[in-house]
């Protein structure tokens, strides 16, 4: 799979642009500000409808622009798509494929990615919503069907927070309403959790192994998934830390138990009912659940080193290439580089690079030249205002 064609109007610093690829490692050069990480932002909107950088649509439009329009040509299994993207901030995306329109969840997966960028640091060192989006952005990449479910459990998160806030403000809620929105949040939170375990539990025996061979030393590394709704429960509980069901979950030997984890969020609704009410926020539920990264035995998050945290943060990426690269529809994702060799070292540097430079296609961006291994080597574009040159 290898993007052919990307072309923007309108969108972020580019009136217009359109640039030919091909597979292999294509490298875009510019300095900051000039345009660089907006492309590979745009290439990596095509495949997720949402932005790493920012949370709404807005920021995408060229100032002065009322839209932004993103095209691409994914080329796969011999056959191309022509995969458009129209976003109107403050109103419903218009998505085409083949010049037919279609709804965002049923373009999911024409076009297949894995980004590294600068702020995947925030994934190891970062606050728990951070780990919680690496997770459940790989969930829909590797099946797009939890985009459907994460909407619904968000959609269920917001109406039940705004009960909870009404009934602070007032002083009061009718039960049978926040009983409704307990089910539901209960349905939906169940599919969400048991994606992310089945998810955990492919990603660690894939952790070490990425790890090291990145940081090109061997540390002992682990992942957990740590449900809030059983905060009592020790290490050995599978609805605790993860312990022995993730154990169980990398051998193949189990299956994420979903009336269990259904009973352990109703009881946690139940007990923690009354502090809900007090605080007006929902404290029950996968939006408070934690991954647990640790190296040598101790939590990665206040432990690991600076190059320990930069060497987790991209096995994690790795190891979600490595799941997309032999899951679902024939051909690698397109990896995307965005600005990250100038962060790291270089034995790290050389290391991603041969990592990565047998993949089907690599975009790269890079303020110079220098900043680029040479096992990277292919195509040079150069940017500057939001126009993009051969180099």
């Amino acid at each position: 799979m290898y993007l052919s064609r990307l072309s923007l109007t309108d969108y972020r610093n580019y009136a217009a642009a359109e640039v030919t690829l091909g597979p292999g490692a294509t490298t875009i050069i510019g300095a900051n500000g000039q345009g660089k990480t907006n492309f590979v932002e745009a290439a990596a909107y095509l495949a997720t409808f949402g932005s790493h950088r920012v949370a709404t649509d807005a920021p995408l439009i060229r100032q002065g622009a009322d839209r932004a329009v993103v095209r691409g040509v994914v080329s796969a299994a011999g056959r191309d798509s022509l995969l458009e993207v129209e976003i109107n901030p403050g109103r419903a995306n218009r998505v085409r494929v083949n010049k037919a329109p279609t709804r965002p969840r049923e373009a999911l997966g024409i076009l297949r990615c894995v980004l590294f960028a600068p702020e995947d640091i925030a994934i190891v060192k970062g606050d728990p919503d951070q780990r919680r989006r690496y997770l459940d952005d790989l969930l829909v990449s590797m099946r797009p069907r939890y985009a459907g479910v994460r909407a619904d459990y968000e959609r269920v998160l917001r109406q039940r927070t705004a009960l909870l806030k009404s009934a602070k403000a007032r002083g009061a809620v009718p039960p049978s309403a926040l009983d409704i929105w307990d089910d539901q949040l209960v349905s939906a939170g169940t599919v969400l959790t048991a994606g992310r375990l089945r998810l955990v539990a492919a990603i660690r025996p894939l952790l070490a192994d990425c790890y090291s061979a990145v940081s090109g030393a061997q540390r002992d590394t682990d992942v957990r998934y740590r449900m809030a709704a059983a905060p009592d429960a020790g290490p050995g509980s599978d609805l605790g830390a993860g312990g022995d069901l993730i154990d169980r979950l990398s051998a193949g030997e189990a299956e994420p138990d979903q009336e269990k984890i259904a009973l352990a969020l109703r009881d946690a609704l139940v007990a923690r009912r009354r502090a809900e009410l007090e605080r007006g926020v929902c404290l029950v539920g996968p939006h408070r659940d934690e991954l647990e990264l640790h190296i040598g035995g101790l939590p990665s998050r206040g432990y690991a080193s600076h190059g320990e945290s930069w060497s987790l943060a991209l096995a994690l990426r790795l190891a979600a290439y490595q799941l997309l690269r032999g899951d679902g529809p024939p051909g690698d994702p397109v990896l995307l580089l965005d600005d990250v060799f100038a962060e790291l070292d270089a034995g790290r540097r050389d290391r991603l690079a041969e990592l990565v430079a047998g993949a089907e296609q690599v975009l790269v961006t890079a303020a110079v030249r220098a900043d680029v291994p040479d096992g990277l080597a292919g195509a040079w574009f150069k940017v500057a205002g939001g126009v993009i040159t051969d180099d």
